[in-house]
């Protein structure tokens, strides 16, 4: 049971400093990495990343085979063959799409090139050989490359894997492929006067986890008092902590002095706005960040911090996730020296962004009428309207 005494508290006392937004990418890139691979079935694969390369365990198709319903033939014996001038098949074989060619053929008339005359079959159509034919390795052959280490597996991918012999089906000799296993991540709702409503926060935050290769282990609402908190921070179990609210320096923040009692505060105020009263540190071991309880803050703080964390954890890029696009200034985009300062912008009907915040359309409404954001660095003023910028946009 931790002390009910702090071991450290910054309540009343203001940030000594703010650290960059840099200082904090270096602590989470020092402190999380990848967990060990695991080898799991195929079905359980889905969003993971793969921990090696996979190779093909032999030709993909295994031999020739149909790629149309219809009937497989020698190619030259549909020579002249038309809609008026017929040619009787002595050697057509039905076979259905997937089905391997038999000895002596090389192409397939589809059904509806062909008709039957009793019990004869006519083709009314030439074909080539190789037509309608799906030859042996046209995908790959026997030791190339399936999938490369690090590919994040998409349900087309378990098909091909599975297709190639990984995953064949649901008894013995399942498929087994070797991936990273996606990070457990413990959501705490500290609450506070400051926070959202705790199912705000945790809804947002678990999608946002789930965004970036975690498994949310639970989300769970600590705003009892600090030693709750302590206890919490302190709980074994995941690979990654995140805190929502009580993260400033008022009488009512006990997130900071929660985790300096659980393990280390070892940044607290982060040279970014909005989220700057984030925290970073160690508890058990396990990495914490706090994230403000306001929801645009909150939302600021894992997408610069957390996520990147989240990320790290399950093997996935560090950087931003969303796609980079140049876009132009409609209006100033206001910021001070100082902080890295992160703007939710939308697009006019001219193709260009403009701030989505307003009073007409504060905090949550704001978010969801965004079609991205834009990072002004610490050392900038802000933005003129007129001026490229980089927008990172929200799939």
């Amino acid at each position: 049971m931790p002390s009910a005494t702090p071991l450290y508290d910054v309540r009343g006392r203001g940030f000594a400093r703010r650290a960059p937004v840099t200082e904090a990418w270096a602590w989470i890139d020092d402190r999380i990495v990848p967990p060990p691979a695991r080898s799991l079935p195929l079905v359980e694969c889905a969003g993971l990343r793969l921990a090696e390369a996979v190779m093909a365990l032999g030709d993909w198709p295994p031999a020739d085979r149909a790629a149309v319903d219809g009937y497989a033939v020698a190619a030259a014996d549909t020579l002249g063959a038309g809609s008026y001038n017929p040619v009787p098949l002595t050697a057509a074989v039905a076979v259905t799409a997937g089905d391997p060619l038999p000895p002596g053929c090389d192409a397939v008339v589809p059904f509806e090139a062909a008709q039957a005359v009793g019990p004869f079959v006519e083709a009314i159509d030439a074909v080539a050989p190789g037509s309608g034919v799906e030859r042996q390795a046209a995908w790959t052959r026997a030791g190339s490359q399936l999938l490369p280490a690090g590919r994040r597996l998409r349900p087309g991918d378990l098909g091909l894997l599975a297709a190639a012999g990984w995953g064949a089906g649901y008894g013995a000799g399942y498929g087994m492929v070797p991936v990273l296993p996606a990070p457990r991540v413990r959501i705490l709702l500290a609450g506070g006067p400051k926070a959202g409503a705790p199912e705000q926060l945790g809804a947002m935050l678990a999608a946002l986890v789930g965004r970036d290769g975690g498994a949310v282990e639970a989300v769970e609402d600590r705003t009892a008092d600090l030693d709750a908190l302590a206890e919490a921070f302190a709980q074994p179990g995941a690979d990654l902590i995140l805190s929502a609210g009580r993260t400033g320096t008022g009488p009512d923040d006990v997130a900071p002095v929660a985790l300096a009692q659980a393990g280390s505060l070892d940044l607290h105020g982060i040279a970014m706005r909005p989220g700057g009263s984030a925290g970073l540190g160690l508890a058990g071991g396990v990495p914490v960040l706090l994230l403000p309880g306001e929801p645009m803050a909150a939302l600021a703080a894992y997408e610069l911090l957390a996520g990147r964390a989240v990320r790290r954890a399950a093997g996935l890029p560090a950087g931003l996730p969303h796609a980079a696009t140049e876009v132009v200034t409609a209006r100033k985009l206001v910021s001070e020296i100082g902080s890295v300062d992160l703007h939710r912008v939308r697009l006019d009907d001219d193709g260009r962004v403009e701030p989505a915040a307003s009073p007409v359309w504060p905090g949550l409404a704001a978010a969801a009428r965004a079609d991205g954001f834009v990072l002004i660095p610490a050392e900038s003023e802000g933005v003129p309207d007129g001026v490229p910028v980089t927008m990172y946009g929200f799939a």
